[in-house]
């Protein structure tokens, strides 16, 4: 059994995740929940024993200098709670680390251990992947799950994909076996500019998660940044014509694909979030306080898994780096990764190892998201 200290009763909490690694395109999800972790002052209140999920030689401690004092930093993945205020109060817990190398049922045991114990009502993994999409539209987000009533009463696809997956699809099944509600969304990052940070990616993240949950989240700078980094691309793209032809080719494709959207429900959902910032939605004040630090381990895999078979920089604001020619799609989707992307940035929801597309390749559905 998982003990926690230190932590108050939670009020409706939404548990938010994202990890690092293979499941994180630009590091567009981790970012949104370090975004979260600092506008709302949360604190950490429990870190998983990175010997049990990590190898050290793939993801290596760091070390530090404190005060001519040597520290190291272990890869782990961390638990914090931040309390929001507003009309109408929602607490969520924040996990945020690295994708674990090892044990991953286990690994999924221990986080749905913690989100027993507070009480969590809804658990949303934040991802993304690399696409075929252009810089300059907005940046799609999907949202899946494999709970055919969660589908319906939110607006969300229930997941048909089939193919390689990361500790954010074996995490969302884990949910669905313990019977805990699972979203997750994914941002769909462009293939030809992959390198992080991407603040347009994370800015559109965290508007599809402000309307899951019904809380308004302050954004900071992160609409300026998201400007920035877009006017950086357009100055590097129109250095290329090869690449400049190439993003043109996108642009057309998607206005095409999304020219029955662009009216109706997509603009709706705009409206709806424009008058809740102008009028002061839930969840206005940024502040709220965190809880005092406590501490919370696992002893191992509990009940809560029925299946046995078997932190970082905020969003930077500087030039992106020069844009690669764009290659073709990856085996793995044809939103897949370029040649660039590396083996840890592999898209899961996008499409199936055929090439044909998957859940989530579908248009955006509003000005700054869509759904996966």
């Amino acid at each position: 059994m998982i003990e926690l200290e230190g932590v108050p009763e939670l009020i409706d909490p939404v548990m938010v995740a994202a990890f690092e690694g293979w499941n994180d395109a630009g590091d567009a999800a981790s970012t949104a929940v370090g975004h979260l972790d600092r506008e709302w002052k949360g604190e950490v209140f429990a870190a998983l024993d990175a010997e049990d999920y990590y190898d050290f030689q793939v993801n290596r401690p760091t070390v530090w200098l404190d005060g001519g004092a040597r520290k190291i930093v272990w890869p782990t993945t961390r638990l914090s709670v931040v309390r929001v205020g507003g009309e109408k109060p929602r607490d969520l817990v924040l996990v945020r680390g690295i994708e674990p190398s090892m044990r991953w049922r286990s690994f999924c045991n221990e986080i749905l251990g913690f989100a027993h114990e507070l009480g969590v009502e809804m658990v949303v993994i934040l991802g993304a992947l690399l696409g075929d999409t252009p810089h300059t539209r907005p940046v799609p987000v999907s949202g899946v799950t494999s709970d055919a009533d969660l589908a319906r009463t939110m607006d969300l696809e229930e997941t048909r994909y089939e193919g390689p997956t990361g500790i954010v699809g074996i995490l969302q099944e884990a949910c669905t076996h313990a019977g805990v509600p699972a979203v997750s969304l994914w941002a769909a990052v462009p293939h030809y500019v992959s390198q992080p940070p991407n603040p347009k990616a994370t800015l559109a993240l965290l508007n599809r998660l402000e309307d899951l949950i019904g809380l308004r989240i302050p954004l900071g700078e992160l609409a300026e940044d998201a400007r920035a980094w877009q006017l950086g691309v357009d100055q590097l793209a129109a250095e290329d014509s090869e690449v400049a032809e190439y993003v043109q080719s996108l642009e057309e494709a998607r206005d095409t694909a999304e020219l029955p959207e662009a009216s109706g429900e997509a603009i709706a959902r705009e409206f709806e979030r424009y008058l809740r910032r102008r009028d002061g939605g839930p969840g206005q004040a940024p502040g709220g306080h965190a809880t005092e630090t406590g501490s919370g381990t696992g002893e191992g895999p509990g009940p809560y898994l029925r299946d046995t078979s078997g932190p970082g920089p905020g969003p930077g604001r500087g030039k992106p780096p020069r844009a690669p020619r764009p290659g073709p799609p990856g085996p793995e989707s044809s939103a897949g990764p370029g040649p660039e992307s590396g083996p840890d940035k592999g898209p899961e929801p996008g499409a199936g190892p055929d090439g044909k597309p998957g859940p989530g390749s579908g248009p955006a559905d509003d000005g700054d998201s869509s759904d996966d």
